[in-house]
């Protein structure tokens, strides 16, 4: 069977033929119903892309492209985040750092890091630490996935809304202000790039980790 060279992404984030699969894969880890497959050459791929996905995704003729090996370890190079909290609610800072586990040893390199807020919880610092990655990326043109061990927070991304049930007061009238900037981000702008859930079961703590437990 001939090698693919070409990557066809019918629906993603940015449909459109790639011919790199290490890009390819960002337009379609995390993205709900993508369709994908790859191709041997550029004139194949080109005419399946303009005949739509019907003729070829689940078809033997052009095998679909296979994740599962992608999930056993972390996309690379990727920005990852998290937050620490002493006490619920407590003193909560957060951070983001980008890494690439391709090179030996590890490139690591620290992105953000936040002030202690004084009456937090971690899952707000999860979903601002998000928000502030996702942020960043736009800011800079980039387009690395992101990783949190937070469901809260991804689902909150999801929602556009920080749905804390912390009770606004004097010692966290600053947070609250930041968390409405993060929700007024997230209802003008898109999310363009995977937000992915770190799998610490498998691959240990994540790279962003404060390192207290």
């Amino acid at each position: 069977m001939a090698k693919n060279k070409f990557y066809v992404v019918w629906s993603g984030r940015n449909p459109g033929i790639y011919s790199d699969w290490e890009v390819c894969k960002k337009e379609i880890m995390g993205c709900k119903g993508a369709k994908f497959k790859g191709f041997p050459d550029r004139l194949s791929a080109e005419k399946a892309f303009k005949q739509g996905p019907d003729a070829y995704w689940g078809k033997d003729a052009a095998p679909v492209m296979d994740l599962s090996a992608a999930t056993e370890r972390p996309l690379s190079p990727c920005i990852a985040v998290d937050a620490a909290c002493s006490g619920n609610p407590g003193k909560m800072e957060y951070q983001g750092v980008y890494v690439d586990f391709s090179t030996q040893p590890t490139t690591k390199k620290d992105l953000f890091k936040s002030p202690v807020f004084p009456n937090a919880t971690n899952n707000i610092g999860e979903f601002l630490a998000l928000v502030h990655a996702l942020s960043l990326q736009k800011k800079n043109g980039w387009r690395y996935p992101i990783y949190s061990d937070s469901v809260n927070a991804q689902i909150w991304i999801r929602q556009k809304k920080c749905k804390t049930k912390l009770p606004p007061n004097a010692k966290n009238e600053r947070l609250f202000e930041l968390i409405a900037r993060a929700e007024k981000w997230l209802a003008e702008n898109t999310i363009d790039v995977p937000v992915l859930k770190w799998k610490t079961e498998i691959w240990g703590e994540i790279p962003a980790d404060y390192g207290r437990k």
